[in-house]
């Protein structure tokens, strides 16, 4: 009997199935042959520091650095229930070998091996490797099964990832935290994120406006530009010279450009992409993929790689001929595929590009929920973009000279649109708007070297120098993408700050700390995240130290440097760390939470603030407190804004549209009245007009 052991429940139940499995048991499946079951993500985790003595409970600056020197293993409450389930089935007398089926890379084998070891099973491992959830890929992969020893290298790799994120985060945390008053989440990842999101701020704030000008010629259905003026002066001078002049064309310029189809997508230009189209955050982009991955309609998404395996040609020419039948926007479309450019073994670590699956012919599209099919779409657009043949045009510039003043004209013609046809019917079939970049430049008239032009209008335009934009989740992907690449050596397994399958979960760390806020799709450092930045230490807000921590990993994965070694260099950074701490000089007033009045205390007259969770009286003698999530307010479907509440507080008052009718389903509009009798909770009541029921 072989125990396999999947990382999600989900991928347990699509495995049973490729296997014939039908027998359903309380956290797993059973056959003659099979036993199916898995972990819950992380099922066991590096304990906490607590659990390494009482010394740790409390945050202090004399327990710190924390140096475990036998690493423990702990499980949450919510995950007992499944490991108990694993450790009998791993422990069953008939179980002869556990197959890992976790994830294919250095996550999976983490997640897998720490069960192995929390359960303390010594047992015959093999090592199932698969891209796709396809059931042919599944029934493939069980053909050629690896052995589990091959993997030792990778789970010290990943070992030693945890166990530094683990040393650096958690003592870096503390130490901060304490020194500030004020709780500071730092990382090895997050922290060099938020740093790039500052220094954006900065210089957006820093940033001061300059105007430029440019004088421009109309000359025969073209406009021929001055280079820029910083003065108005300036320019109205060139313009003065030049009116009533004649223009003489002095050169003529021509140049054949291809713009090469775009790569498959990796997760973080998934990602990317997603962000730019349809505003998806990249945590919502990642769950999406992950969704479609499970019901086997997109392969693996946690991938780094934009190509596919040398072998995969044949299932590309299956699936890019289903999506010109599947897609709508691809009919009455004259498409040539060239597969060869996206196949090469080489660029494929752990998994290949994200593409969907056949799986996609049997499903009928509109059953899916729309933002998964966005995202299946978007996939099954890239690949075909992918295939198709290079974006050609061609630009000409045209210099003129009056009075001795340059001016120059650019045009673009489309000489054949390739997979840039693609990208329009794609976003026209979403209802996007198409990208204007192509219509930018027309094509030039057809000037000739030595014509003159007179009697042409003229005239002088202002302009202000922009600053830098602010990060979108899109942008901001890119950087981290980029980050320390020049520092990471070309056969490190992971480049840039985190992994793609890690990025949206940095990007909503970071926000749900309050170090950084969503405004539309622009992501905003607060006061707080500006504040973390200026204290801490460069060695913790450069992406440099990732890029170190990368290069040794891939080495520690390929056998060619020391786990010890690596941890024994994390445990002096550490001590490094706490021991160069300036506490001395450090403000716990830049962290101090101001606190905005909102109105008077009906009670005592005292300030009324905005907490979290409530609208308080300042006075902690009053018990006066309006909650957010109400009953009133919550069966209503009213959001209880500040807004309501200082419109309560000044007139006891407010209007509120579109409230619920729970008697007749509908809404209508009225008034919340604050009915305040001094007892514990506050009471409200509705007031509509006349002509309407009472609610």
């Amino acid at each position: 009997m072989q125990l396999i052991i999947c990382e999600k429940p989900s991928v347990g139940m699509t495995i049973s199935s490729a296997l014939g499995i039908e027998t359903k048991k309380d956290g797993y499946m059973e056959s003659e042959d099979f036993l199916v079951s898995w972990c819950i993500g992380h099922l066991a985790e590096l304990s906490a520091p607590s659990c390494y003595g009482k010394c740790y409970e409390k945050w202090s600056l004399e327990a710190l650095p924390i140096l475990p020197e036998t690493w423990q293993l702990t499980v949450s409450k919510d995950k007992e229930k499944q490991f108990s389930i694993l450790k009998v089935l791993l422990f069953r007398n008939d179980v002869t070998e556990v197959i890992n089926a976790c994830d294919a890379g250095r996550e999976g084998e983490l997640i897998f091996r720490f069960v192995m070891e929390k359960a303390g099973c010594k047992k015959p491992v093999k090592r199932l490797w698969i891209s796709s959830m396809e059931e042919s890929a599944i029934r493939k992969g069980f053909e050629n099964l690896k052995d589990g020893k091959d993997y030792d290298s990778l789970y010290q790799s990943a070992l030693c990832r945890a166990k530094a994120d683990w040393l650096i985060g958690i003592n870096a945390t503390r130490l901060f935290s304490i020194l500030y008053n004020h709780t500071l989440n730092v990382g090895r990842v997050q922290s060099p994120t938020l740093k790039m999101l500052v220094d954006r701020s900065e210089a957006i704030t820093n940033f001061k406006k300059e105007k430029y000008y440019h004088v421009r010629l109309a000359l025969d259905g073209a406009e021929a530009i001055s280079d820029r003026f910083s003065s108005k002066e300036a320019a109205e001078k060139v313009a003065k010279t030049c009116k009533g002049k004649s223009a003489v064309c002095t050169s003529l310029t021509s140049e054949k450009k291809e713009v090469p189809p775009p790569k498959l997508f990796d997760l973080t230009a998934l990602q990317k992409e997603a962000n730019r189209i349809f505003g998806y955050t990249a945590k919502q982009t990642l769950d999406l993929a992950q969704s479609l991955y499970e019901k086997k309609l997109l392969t693996y998404p946690r991938t780094d790689s934009n190509y596919l395996t040398d072998d995969m040609k044949e299932t590309a020419d299956k699936v890019i001929l289903m999506l010109l039948s599947k897609f709508s926007f691809m009919k009455s479309i004259e498409f040539t595929l060239e597969i060869t450019g996206l196949l090469n073994s080489k660029k494929v670590s752990d998994h290949h590009a994200v593409i969907p699956t056949m799986e996609l012919e049997k499903m009928e599209l509109s059953l899916l929920p729309e933002s998964e099919r966005n995202i299946l779409f978007l996939a099954g657009a890239r690949l075909l973009m992918a295939t198709a043949s290079p974006h050609v045009y061609e630009t000409v510039t045209a210099t003129f000279n009056c009075e001795d003043y340059i001016f120059t004209a650019k045009g673009k013609t489309v000489l054949s649109s390739g997979w840039k046809d693609i990208e329009r019917r794609f976003l026209m079939s979403l209802k996007e708007k198409q990208d204007k970049e192509d219509e930018k430049e027309k094509a030039l008239p057809a000037f000739c070297e030595g014509e003159s032009f007179e009697g042409f209008s003229i005239k002088v335009t202002e302009h202000d120098t922009l600053p830098p934009k602010a990060y979108t989740e899109s942008t901001l992907l890119s950087s981290m993408e980029r980050a320390g690449n020049k520092e990471t050596t070309e056969d490190a397994e992971r480049k840039g700050l985190g992994t793609p399958a890690t990025r949206a979960s940095i990007i909503e760390k970071i926000i749900k700390a309050g170090f950084v806020i969503r405004k539309g799709k622009q992501l905003i450092p607060t006061k707080d995240g500006i504040n973390l930045i200026s204290v801490l230490p460069k060695t913790l807000t450069s992406p440099l130290l990732t890029a170190e921590w990368e290069n040794e990993l891939s080495r520690i994965a390929k056998e060619e440097a020391d786990a010890d070694s690596f941890m024994e260099k994390i445990e002096a950074l550490t001590k490094d760390l706490i021991e160069n701490a300036d506490t001395e000089k450090a403000k716990p007033e830049l962290f101090k939470q101001e606190k905005t009045v909102i109105g008077l205390c009906p009670r005592c007259k005292s300030p009324v603030y905005e907490g979290k969770k409530n609208y308080y009286c300042s006075n902690r003698d009053c018990l006066f407190s309006m909650w957010k999530n109400d009953r009133f307010f919550e069966d209503r479907k009213i959001t209880f804004t500040p807004k309501i509440a200082v419109a309560l507080l000044k007139d006891k008052t407010v209007k509120v549209k579109n409230i619920y009718s729970h008697k007749t389903g509908k809404t209508y509009d009225g008034n919340v009245v604050l009915c305040d009798t001094g007892d514990k909770y506050v009471n409200y009541r509705i007031e509509i007009d006349r002509k309407k029921k009472e609610e």
